[in-house]
């Protein structure tokens, strides 16, 4: 009876003990059970408030245009006609001919004048000639008159012996030589006012003949234009060329006729390049020149360039983009420092920094939220968020200066931890 009563007790240790462990692993599987289908906890993005440099800045569209360029246009000469022309894009250098003309018409000119030069001078000196042999004809006729007026008066001079008749006669005799004598003298004055004045004509037609002829060799000289510096070339548009319908005019070519005064070209000088942007009317009164501007150019992304506001308009200029139109004033922004690959006409965005503010407390501007009238970010601790009041020192469009309320280093939430809990996620 004793072995039995032991066996039984036995049996009911064991027992328990199984029990036990059945419960220990339920109550395992039951916690798992429960870890396995909690609900994760929500995150929450954050950020933590820096003290660093803070900058208010304007920003703008605009292009990169050359301060200094050199146009190259056509000549005063007559019919232009383009047989050469640098491509539009290229870098040329100093002394490189941009634009060449058909100098063919202007050769046979400068022959044709050329002739007429010769043949002006030939006829001077065929003048020059008959004028001589004139001369020397009058020379001789005044020189017979003269002798025969001396003997007249010698015959005159005879009178006392002679007879009286005779006496009268040699008296007629001079005053006949002396008419002749200023007839002759007459007659070389007429001659050599006219030999003067045929002269003087010819030397006009020679005059005109040789500035004609040396017109053309300019022309001639102005057949080929040639950059004056080195660039890169920028082919204009030809304003009297006809466009397709719908596109805009094209820029000159090879065969085309152009004007005088026509601008073919122009090559902007690169080291000159800045940044043309316009202010909207609202963000004037915020910038003033020499104040710092940041330029990224679309082109060349990953170029860094700095610069400053070098020239402002004082008078708005009007967009007829939409009605009213809109006002903006032009302004300009010197580079520091030129990258190579810049060119003028890319596209850039100029940032203006009208406000710098050294080490201080920046936060995002999306941490701030108005609770209570009071602009509160909300300070993580743990896995809880405390609500902070802050004092706004100053802000722009993406972070704000904190005057107080907050300290470097502290993590705080980016969506109000209160509406996010609330709705149990995001």
């Amino acid at each position: 009876m004793a072995k039995r009563s032991q066996l039984g007790q036995r049996r009911s240790s064991w027992a328990a003990v199984r029990w036990v462990i059945l419960a220990a692993i339920g109550a395992a599987v039951s916690y798992g059970g429960l870890k396995l289908y909690e609900p994760e906890a929500t995150e929450i993005p954050s950020a933590r408030v820096e003290r660093r440099d803070f900058v208010t800045s304007v920003s703008s569209r605009g292009e990169l245009t050359s301060a200094r360029s050199v146009q190259i246009i056509a000549p005063q000469t007559p019919d232009l006609k383009i047989v050469r022309l640098a491509e539009s894009g290229k870098p040329i250098r100093r002394g490189e001919v941009v634009v060449a003309f058909d100098a063919a018409a202007q050769e046979d000119r400068y022959v044709e004048r050329d002739t007429t030069v010769r043949q002006v001078e030939s006829e001077i000196a065929e003048a020059e000639a008959l004028h001589s042999i004139a001369d020397e004809r009058n020379d001789m006729i005044v020189m017979q008159s003269k002798y025969n007026l001396e003997r007249a008066n010698l015959e005159a001079s005879k009178q006392e012996i002679l007879a009286e008749i005779e006496a009268q006669k040699a008296k007629i005799d001079v005053g006949i030589m002396e008419g002749e004598l200023s007839k002759a003298e007459t007659t070389v004055n007429a001659t050599n006012i006219s030999q003067e004045a045929d002269i003087t004509r010819l030397k006009e037609r020679l005059a005109k003949a040789v500035r004609d002829r040396d017109l053309t060799k300019q022309y001639l000289g102005s057949m080929e234009l040639r950059s004056p510096v080195d660039g890169v070339v920028q082919i204009l548009t030809n304003n009297r060329a006809q466009g397709s319908f719908g596109t805009s005019r094209p820029p000159f070519q090879e065969g085309d006729t152009v004007w005088t005064g026509a601008v073919i070209a122009e090559i902007p000088d690169l080291d000159s390049l800045r940044a043309e942007f316009r202010l909207e009317e609202i963000d004037r009164g915020r910038v003033e020149t020499g104040q710092e501007c940041r330029i990224k150019v679309d082109a060349v992304p990953d170029a860094v360039l700095t610069g400053k506001v070098d020239w402002l308009s004082p008078i708005a200029t009007l967009v007829f983009r939409r009605l009213p139109p809109e006002k903006n004033f032009p302004a300009h922004a010197a580079i520091d420092k030129l990258d190579p690959r810049l060119r003028p006409g890319m596209s850039a965005t100029v940032e203006v920094v009208v406000e710098r503010r050294k080490n201080v407390l920046v936060i995002p501007a999306k941490a701030s939220f108005q609770i209570d009238g009071r602009p509160t970010v909300f300070i993580k601790r743990g896995n809880s968020y405390r609500p902070q009041p802050i004092e706004v020192a100053a802000r722009n469009t993406t972070e704000i200066v904190v005057g107080g309320g907050l300290e470097e280093g502290q993590e705080i939430a980016l969506e109000n931890p209160e509406i996010v809990l609330k709705g149990g996620g995001r």
